[in-house]
């Protein structure tokens, strides 16, 4: 979700230009059956599991299935330390394994962009928006994760300034980081579908839950299904502990771009005891009941948490009603709509299906507190003036130009315009130089994070993301597709089509 702006990308923000930091290649040699690849680029500076994904394109064979020898320190293991391999310009390497199918040159002679027709041209210039992500074997939950967070510019430009510590770090936080980096580099280069292989191997590594496996009567074991939301909170949590921003003041860029600080109000009724709690959370909640209809329902039923906690007055632990406010907003915000529970009888996560409509601008300032509504009181007075002059320009048919000549514009997005918009419904700021960048607490929807099926553990993930020029992207898996604003909007569930999970 962002922030509404008054007129969302009216005007680029201008960032510094931080070049990314140079990797370290060495160059070696490959055996492999009756194959020798000789002067292999090696970038030590990614973890070892990127150098199986090099070697699984050459060859064909998965890197699960590859072993590795030639180093010192026994079989290369993914998150092998470069350093103590003794690899070096001139190396030799065997490779043991036995390849699957090796891709193949494509057998057609290269179509032209400006020999296709004009619907089929539309569809190849999909690239500027990135590129999909194969699907891995029940790995849309992540690839719908990882283009949710691609469209969160300031994110990607974090991830090309990180540098890890070591060259060769071994931290497994360090080496999905730079998986991580590495995998948005590629989604905004490559005009075709990109396989996050070394992105899997370091999210299993990290996190060995999305590595489960199960098996069909007799057949080999196979990955299961997981949780996108899980997926999304444990990315998110890696990143906050790697990511820094631009400055030592700036602090962790993941808490700067998502965090929502909150203030919890505890009371126990039995002994009138008040207790107040403060802490930062990266998603709202949006509790889904029978008289939930509309988010804005959802997210204030969300805030509102009860618990049970250990009571000075009475000496044992006593139910406590508790309520929060948000005390302070990100440029994005997510909210997740929950709609998974643990159903004991059949032992996994099952769905509630329930309609809960969604808005293209969502309001939270009725969840801000006193302080933080008096706040914003200013930005979003500035923010419906120009919304008002706007609209009066237009009706004396002036429109355009007075949109043009108004400074700093009708409204001012969180992000620069022709940048793709963020996975989240991203912040808007105020247009007048006295309330530049303050927030509104109106935010535009950006993208939506979508689920198909009745448990969290099954079904297909996908992603829908708003680009820069307005446009609406459908990611699934390695296929991209336009859609119009409705189409997002009508996610809100009520039956077995995707429905909204995160927003």
């Amino acid at each position: 979700v962002t922030e509404p702006a008054i007129s969302p990308g009216a005007q680029a923000r201008h960032l510094p230009f931080h070049p990314a930091p140079p990797t370290a290649m060495v160059r070696v040699e490959v055996k492999w059956q009756k194959e020798v690849f000789k002067d292999l680029e090696v970038d030590i500076s990614a973890p070892p599991a990127v150098f199986k994904t090099q070697l699984f394109s050459l060859t064909g064979v998965a890197p699960d299935r590859q072993k590795i020898m030639g180093l010192k320190g026994g079989l290369l293991r993914d998150d092998a330390d470069w350093g103590s391999t003794g690899i070096k310009d001139g190396s030799r390497i065997t490779m043991l394994g036995t390849a699957g199918a090796v891709p193949v040159a494509p057998t057609q002679a290269p179509t032209f962009l400006e020999d296709l027709p004009e619907d089929q041209q539309d569809v190849m210039g999909l690239s500027k928006y990135g590129a999909g992500l194969e699907n891995l074997g029940n790995t849309c939950y992540m690839n719908s994760t990882l283009q949710c967070l691609y469209g969160v510019e300031e994110l990607r430009e974090d991830l090309a300034r990180y540098a890890a510590a070591s060259l060769t770090s071994t931290d497994p936080n360090a080496t999905l980081t730079t998986a991580t980096k590495s995998l948005f580099s590629s989604l905004s280069t490559s005009a075709q579908p990109v396989p996050p292989m070394a992105f899997l191997l370091s999210l299993r590594k990290k996190f060995p839950q999305f590595a489960q496996q199960a098996r069909q009567g007799m057949e080999e074991g196979y990955y299961m299904q997981q949780d996108a939301e899980e997926c999304w909170t444990n990315l998110l949590y890696v990143l906050r502990e790697t990511l820094q921003g631009s400055s030592p003041a700036a602090g962790s860029a993941v808490e700067r771009l998502f965090g929502v600080r909150l203030a919890a109000r505890l009371t126990c009724a039995e002994s009138g005891e008040s207790l107040e709690e403060v802490g930062t959370a990266y998603t709202l909640k949006c509790n889904i009941s029978a008289e939930v209809n509309h988010l804005a329902d959802g997210i204030r039923l969300g805030l509102k948490e009860d618990r049970e906690k250990t009571s000075a007055a009475l000496g044992r632990i006593a139910p406590f009603v508790g309520s929060s406010q948000i005390t302070a907003l990100p440029p994005y915000l997510t909210v997740q709509m929950v709609r998974f529970y643990y159903k004991a009888d059949v032992q996994q996560k099952a769905k509630i299906l329930r309609k809960v409509a969604f808005p293209a601008q969502l309001d939270v300032f009725e969840f801000c507190s006193p302080e933080l509504q008096a706040e914003l009181k200013a930005p979003r007075e500035a923010a419906k003036a120009a919304e008002d002059a706007k609209a009066g320009a237009t009706k004396s048919g002036s429109g355009p130009a007075a949109a043009g000549d108004a400074a700093p514009g009708p409204s001012t997005a969180a992000g620069p315009a022709d940048a793709p918009a963020p996975a989240t419904m991203a912040a808007a700021n105020t247009p007048p130089a006295a309330n530049s960048g303050a927030l509104t607490a109106r935010y535009e929807l950006c993208g939506v994070l979508t689920h198909k099926g009745r448990s969290a553990d099954s079904g297909h993930y996908v992603a829908w993301v708003k680009q820069g020029d307005g446009r609406w992207i459908l990611f699934d898996d390695d296929r991209m597709e336009v859609r119009e604003e409705a189409d997002v909007l009508a996610l809100a569930g009520g039956g077995d089509w995707h429905m909204a999970y995160l927003l």
